[in-house]
């Protein structure tokens, strides 16, 4: 057994883009690299040794937004010259473009199922896209300023966008209706996603600060503040355990969300830090800087013994990678006495206070969170209703008896509409015998 948390490592970094990298994604099959920037180009890497990476001319402005579709077949990348383009991801590049904004393009990404496309633009829009068709299916427009982010749902019924209007909302698909809107006051959302369960959305905030909120009951659960600058990106761990940052203070942050704390504090870039992403086991993450800098990193700390690693190690590292002492800063959370617990259930607020030495980490196990504190509940563990927390073990046998009511009363509908078929057919062969 370990004595702590096996840090994450710098596994491989990569040189080929000529300004900022601005958006990165793992192909499924962890095979390859997608990675926008805005000198224009999309690179492809390969993270097979020694085989070359592919660069992808088209676009005739910054690209400010790359994912791969799940069966890693397609590369989709959307631009400030207004178009989305899907790429084939080969040596030969071949790429179809799609057009329908009149603005930037910021954000693109694929449906789970891998069938549509959502995209958001200074236009104010949100559109959505068929990808087998390559067409525009429809308009989302209800915000009132320029759309960084739109996001799917893990199920693909729900839509999220974050607008400089400083507003998230949350769409219904199917009904193109704008369900919930929530208001930020502190500043713009640069980026927002939701969490792997479908039940909760983080933001990162120009405020310097990462959200997460509840929209089922619409509700702040968690409130961070880690960074000393602009939070540019977010990504959460498949498990949905973790959530890594990326931020102009140059750092990306690793948070433990079950224990409401900071884990990690990695000092990999040089310059703003714009850009980072799990692969979809979670074992691996990537990131890209203002440095021009790919960097991929190995995870190391998701074990399946973390629980036991937690009980011996508990104080958030900071982990320098470009071979240097690491004697970065290490951030300590704030609420760590009863004046400054959590007030109120599932709200906390972490702010990046004290520094400390790595080395000291390694060598002191003391916890982070005073015993008389009050921890964030996790997430998964509990769910809430009028203020009672109810065990994980009795909400899922709830769950599991309301999804079987659901399939219930779909079968009795079906029963009801076949019946009201065959009564329509008696009393057609009636009239018909009446006639005769």
């Amino acid at each position: 057994m370990h004595s702590g948390l096996e840090d994450p490592t710098l596994e491989r970094h990569f040189k080929g883009h000529r300004d900022t990298v601005t958006s990165i994604d793992f192909n499924a099959n962890m095979k390859q690299l997608a990675t926008g920037s805005m000198d224009s180009c999309v690179m492809i890497w390969n993270l097979k040794p020694q085989m070359r990476a592919y660069r992808f001319v088209g676009h005739k402005d910054a690209i400010l937004s790359v994912q791969f579709s799940p069966s890693g077949h397609l590369v989709a990348s959307a631009s400030r010259d207004k178009t989305v383009r899907l790429w084939v991801p080969s040596v030969k590049g071949e790429s179809t473009v799609l057009k329908a904004h009149t603005g930037t393009i910021r954000s693109v990404q694929f449906s789970s199922d891998g069938q549509s496309l959502v995209t958001a633009s200074d236009d104010k829009t949100i559109k959505v896209w068929t990808v087998h068709r390559q067409k525009f299916l429809f308009s989302l427009s209800q915000h009132i300023n320029w759309v960084r982010c739109a996001k799917f749902s893990p199920d693909g019924r729900l839509i999220v966008s974050a607008s400089d209007d400083k507003t998230i909302k949350i769409w219904d698909k199917a009904t193109r209706e704008c369900i919930h809107s929530f208001y930020e006051h502190g500043g713009f959302v640069n980026y927002v996603d939701f969490h792997p369960n479908g039940t909760c959305i983080a933001a990162a905030g120009t405020d310097n600060t990462v959200k997460l909120w509840d929209i089922r009951m619409n509700k702040l659960l968690q409130h961070y503040r880690v960074h000393s600058a602009v939070v540019n990106c977010l990504s959460f761990h498949p498990n949905g355990n973790y959530l890594i940052t990326a931020s102009n203070d140059s750092t990306l942050k690793i948070l433990d969300l079950l224990e409401g704390k900071l884990l990690y504090t990695l000092h990999g870039h040089q310059g703003p830090a714009t850009c980072v992403v799990f692969s979809s086991a979670g074992d691996f993450f990537a990131s890209g800087g203002s440095d021009e800098q790919v960097m991929v990193w190995k995870t190391n700390f998701d074990a399946e013994d973390y629980g036991e690693m937690l009980k011996n190690q508990s104080r958030p590292m900071t982990v320098n990678c470009m071979l240097k002492n690491s004697d970065g800063p290490s951030r300590l959370p704030e609420n760590t006495s009863k004046s400054h617990a959590v007030e109120k259930l599932l709200e906390t607020n972490f702010s990046d206070t004290g520094s400390t030495n790595l080395n000291q980490q390694k060598s002191h196990s003391s916890n982070i969170l005073a015993s008389d504190a009050k921890p964030v509940l996790p997430l998964d563990q509990f769910h809430l209703q009028e203020g009672n927390i109810i065990p994980s073990t009795l909400a899922n046998t709830l769950e599991h008896i309301v999804g079987q009511l659901d399939v219930l009363t779909q079968t009795v509908t079906i029963l009801e509409q076949r019946l009201t078929l065959t009564e329509d057919k008696l009393r057609e062969c009636l009239d018909n015998q009446q006639k005769s």
